[in-house]
């Protein structure tokens, strides 16, 4: 259950102070853009302290203060060159509001962070950029399930003055971003404390003045333990209001027939209703007496059960309910003459399972189909059969118009050209091989050729003596004709 706003809201106001440790992990990559090929900088270390600490003088008005130490080491392969910690230090006011149960805080104020720079000698040597900048953060608080809380932060420097190691005045960017879940371990009347699994994505970018630019990234992970401080609680809570005679009604709804549960039926008791869970069960807790259960299920009819129900007692009632005729809906099937529109009799039309034939005004009916799509198949001699879909609708009657065109038979497909020299024109004697017909040809005394071949894809090879040879690719169907003609280049004497 989620935490109410109003308790949610009165247990944030109490709180007048919180510390947070964190230990954890950190993930660094950035480049330093130098002179040459430049510099990069990758590793994961485990030494990524932190503390957190928050006070609040009344119930939005607060001040924060934030340490930070992060290890770092800079390595090429499994070899470390050097290494070293960067500090990050912050501190200034913070308000607080509460939205409903969520809870959402705003600081401003000072932060000091050193940024990895590197020095220009053979061996690089971590010299550490100083960033001073005015901040603004915030935080939101959101309560989850069984004490559970979210938090999002972010940070953002909006007036900044950097430093290299030797005083020059650079220029530098970034952000931080991130987020963790609160869980809680220990609640006390003026303490409490919490688990934080925390997680953080730092960016920064410095520019020197000779324009050396370094850029990071650090993605930190890690766990922390938070203590916080509340008022002392006011008055104990009121006792517990004088029991109510009340006792349990169970119902199981099944399918009358088979016995099966019905999951998902709502039952209306008086002006309450409830769903049945998955094993077709619904309890409630009601006053002593008579009560009427009205019973409603998806495809059944409506049933109704009477139960007493006594004081402290327990009253279980099965409900049989009987399934509904299933709606069906029919089709009507008009076939015709796809040449001149004229009704066909006779013709055999196939929907779905069932079979029927037109009568003389070329119409057929089909009944009792359940409704949804239906594939319909239309054949008759002299033909070509047709495949049509018709969609059928609880009630109602579709209709359906299917045109028949003619079977034509065809003969074979024919391939004709001439074969000529690209050297004035000559016709040639040549040769065409077809090898998924198992054909080989030769030209007459025109260069003129003449294949018959069944319908498909076909890969001709045309050659000729003291010339290039050629392949085409035709497709022909039954029936039809392909005229080509090729022209051979003349081999080039050596």
């Amino acid at each position: 259950m989620l935490v109410s706003p109003a308790s949610a809201r009165a247990e944030q106001e109490a709180e007048r102070a919180s510390l947070r440790l964190r230990y954890g992990v950190s993930l660094r990559d950035g480049q330093q853009a130098d002179v040459g090929p430049g510099l990069t900088y990758e590793g994961l270390t485990p030494n990524d302290l932190a503390a957190v600490g928050v006070g609040w003088v009344g119930p939005w008005l607060g001040a924060w203060a934030e340490v930070q130490r992060e290890a770092f080491d800079l390595k090429e392969g499994s070899l470390r060159i050097t290494g070293g910690s960067l500090l990050r230090a912050s501190v200034g006011p913070r308000a607080r509001t509460f939205l409903g149960p969520v809870r959402a805080e705003v600081g401003a104020g000072y932060g000091f962070a050193q940024l990895p720079l590197f020095g220009s000698s053979e061996a690089p040597v971590l010299a550490r950029g100083v960033r001073h900048a005015a901040l603004v953060n915030g935080r939101v608080l959101v309560p989850l399930f069984l004490g559970l809380k979210l938090e999002a932060r972010g940070e953002l420097p909006v007036a900044l003055a950097v430093r290299d190691a030797t005083g020059t005045k650079a220029e530098a960017t970034g952000f931080s971003a991130g987020g963790a879940l609160l869980v809680p371990l220990k609640s006390a009347a003026r303490w409490g404390g919490t688990l934080v699994l925390d997680f953080q994505h730092v960016q920064d970018t410095v520019t020197l003045a000779d324009g050396t630019r370094s850029e990071q990234r650090l993605r930190r992970v890690g766990a922390a333990l938070e203590l916080s401080w509340r008022d002392a609680p006011h008055a104990p809570p009121p006792p517990p209001p004088a029991r109510v005679p009340a006792g349990t009604l169970s119902l199981q709804m099944v399918d009358a027939e088979t016995g099966a549960p019905l999951p998902g039926a709502r039952v209306a008791l008086g002006d309450v209703e409830r769903v049945a869970d998955a094993q077709g069960r619904v309890e409630a807790e009601l006053p002593p007496g008579e009560v009427a259960a009205r019973v409603s299920a998806e495809g059944y009819a409506p049933s109704e059960a009477r139960a007493t129900v006594e004081d402290g007692g327990r009253a279980a009632v099965e409900v049989r309910a009987r399934r509904l005729p299933p709606p069906t809906g029919a089709l009507r099937v008009t076939v015709v003459s796809a040449q001149n529109g004229v009704p066909l009799p006779e013709v055999r039309v196939a929907v779905g399972a069932a079979e029927v034939r037109t009568d003389m005004m070329g119409q057929a009916q089909v009944k009792d189909l359940p409704p949804g799509p239906v594939a319909v198949v239309v054949k008759s001699p002299g033909f070509r059969p047709a495949e049509e879909a018709a969609v059928i609708v609880a009630g109602q009657e579709s209709a359906l118009s299917v045109p028949l065109a003619l079977e034509r038979k065809s003969g074979p497909a024919t391939l004709t050209g001439q074969v000529r020299s690209t050297r004035g024109g000559q016709p040639l004697a040549a040769t065409l091989l077809i090898p998924q017909a198992k054909v080989r040809t030769r030209t007459d005394a025109k260069g003129a050729f003449t294949v018959r071949v069944k319908g498909g894809t076909y890969r001709i090879t045309i050659s000729a003596r003291g010339h290039l040879s050629q392949t085409k690719v035709v497709k022909v169907r039954d029936g039809e004709q392909a005229i080509f003609n090729v022209d051979l280049f003349p081999r080039q004497k050596r």
